[in-house]
């Protein structure tokens, strides 16, 4: 009779410690700024104040570039790992490193998006002093501490190569993303923070059910091992996976604001603080869109013709309803927030491609949007109290450099010839043509000419209107810095850094269409 039941050993994942440090990097950085403040900062007198906000502001600026570094390393390290016959237990594809086991790799797809994530972060950390001394009432320790725990979700979300690990990316970065909608503690704050919380828990729902459907049809949560399932495999009824792959569209369909999940953008983005907004229509509809690229075309290409519909019509209306609903807008913040309802129906456009093109578009149409929002919020965040379009009448006589550098981003964003915004456009509509998928080009196409109309009237007002607005400060609840006061220099480096690169990247779009190709390449070989 056998006393003692053998137990099966217990299997510990592969860590590469170098390939997690840019996930790592911003969480650590987070739990130190905690400490540094408590202990240093709690006394702290109101005079200090704007020395405390200076040094969390570097603070996160360092940890900003130290994770880029971190990125740029672990790309050139990967150069070093080529293993297609699979001897190792690190590299799990050309140009793959398993960060931990299979579930969270490193490759160049996830370090491309990792390096938005990082370079828009070093953009807020500049941006966001002078909206913390304009508003007492928030500290930049909340601030900076939030920004950077979402930072670390968003980049494993990037890397995400299992369903679960995927979801706790999101949850940490949306946990996050919901105090710092409200952070403002205004009225309009607390709205946007408060929709958004309930909102984003629905998605989750949805996203987390789709999950437990997908484990069902498929016995597994990795992308990979699905992938090889499916292809291996022949299921007698496909319903179960059907539900899974339409539950986990809805979840990321909120969060990369496709129709018809978009209805929490305008409210969330006019509501909350200029800073975070900013981070959230660039660094995390990066990250959004890095999961369901990494979902679609690695754990479900086996059932491309399935999905493909779905993403079909959701481009469609995401596009067509984005353009129009832009163009009666006469918020600002709320036009962006349209504008960023369309600009993800062009790059679901480049995912409906299900081709390394459409890929390549995808992550050349995030880089290239990421700078072009971050620029325009940021020139938001520097004018007077108001954000309608009448308050930016006649700003081209009061601040002709300011104005010249919101239309050169406003028309980068219609998609004007010679700016980065056109190259991506044109890369998405090329990638739904070499796709065949002709009806959603000509919708991209009509859409784009409709949503220019919205960006020109910006345009039109700053050069072709006369400043008959007046003083409306007094009535701001945005506590946002005033326009009349000295700009700030670290929105003005922010500003005309991106105006450069969104010209640069438009004459010149080589040398990121390369990244982008690369980056593809190297997801669909995984």
């Amino acid at each position: 009779m056998r006393l003692f039941q053998e137990v099966a050993p217990v299997v510990t994942p592969n860590v590469d410690w170098a390939g997690l440090l840019p996930a790592i990097i911003p969480a650590a950085s987070a739990i130190v700024l905690v400490l540094v403040r408590s202990l240093a900062g709690a006394k702290s007198t109101i005079r200090r104040r704007g020395f405390w906000t200076m040094f969390d502001s570097v603070w996160v600026l360092i940890t900003a570039l130290v994770g880029f570094v971190a990125v740029v390393s672990q790309w050139n390290r990967l150069d070093d790992f080529v293993d297609p016959d699979g001897f190792s237990d690190i590299v799990i594809a050309p140009h793959a490193i398993a960060a931990f086991g299979d579930h969270l790799i490193s490759d160049r797809f996830s370090l491309l998006v990792s390096g938005v994530i990082f370079a828009v972060l070093a953009a807020v950390s500049l941006v966001s002093p002078s909206w913390c001394q304009k508003n007492q009432k928030t500290a930049s320790t909340e601030l900076y501490v939030l920004m950077l725990l979402a930072v670390s979700g968003a980049v494993v979300m990037a890397g995400a190569n299992d369903l679960l690990v995927l979801f706790l990316g999101l949850e940490t970065m949306s946990i996050a993303l919901y105090v710092l909608a409200a952070i403002n503690r205004r009225m309009t704050s607390l709205e946007s923070g408060i929709k958004y919380f309930v909102l984003g828990a629905f998605s989750s729902a949805f996203l987390l059910y789709g999950i437990a459907l997908l484990y069902g049809a498929t016995g597994t949560t990795s992308l990979t091992s699905m992938d090889a399932y499916l292809r291996s495999n022949l299921l007698l009824s496909d319903v179960m996976l059907m539900l899974g792959i339409a539950m986990v569209l809805v979840g990321l369909g909120f969060k990369v604001a496709a129709v018809p999940f978009h209805a929490w953008v305008p409210d969330v983005y006019q509501g909350a603080p200029t800073p975070v907004t900013s981070f959230m229509a660039s660094a995390v509809k990066a990250a959004a869109f890095a999961g369901l690229v990494r979902v679609l075309m690695v754990g479900l290409r086996v059932q491309i013709d399935d999905w493909r519909i779905v993403v079909f019509a959701l481009a469609s209306a995401t596009l067509v309803l984005g353009a129009i609903l832009s163009i009666v807008q006469g918020d600002l913040k709320r036009l962006l927030a349209y504008s960023s309802v369309s600009h993800a129906g062009f790059i679901l456009v480049g995912v409906q491609a299900a081709s390394e093109d459409g890929v390549a578009a995808v992550l050349f149409y995030l880089v290239a949007y990421a700078v072009m929002v971050v620029g325009s919020f940021t020139v938001l965040g520097i004018l007077a109290g108001s954000s309608t379009v009448d308050s930016i009448k006649g700003l081209s006589s009061r601040q002709p450099l300011l104005a010249a550098a919101f239309a050169v981003l406003m028309l980068a964003q219609a998609g004007v010839p010679f700016t980065s915004g056109f190259v991506a456009k044109f890369s998405a509509i090329a990638a739904a043509a070499g796709s065949r998928s002709w009806w959603l080009a000509v919708v991209a196409m009509v859409s784009a000419v409709i949503g220019a109309f919205a960006y020109l009237r910006a345009v039109v007002a700053m050069y072709f209107s006369d400043d008959d607005t007046g003083d409306d400060s007094s009535d701001d609840d945005s506590g946002e810095p005033d326009s009349s006061s000295k700009l700030p220099k670290g929105p003005a480096v922010v500003i005309a850094a991106c105006v450069v690169v969104t010209i640069v990247v438009g004459i010149f779009p080589g040398p990121l269409d390369d990244l982008a190709r690369e980056a593809a390449s190297t997801l669909l070989s995984n």
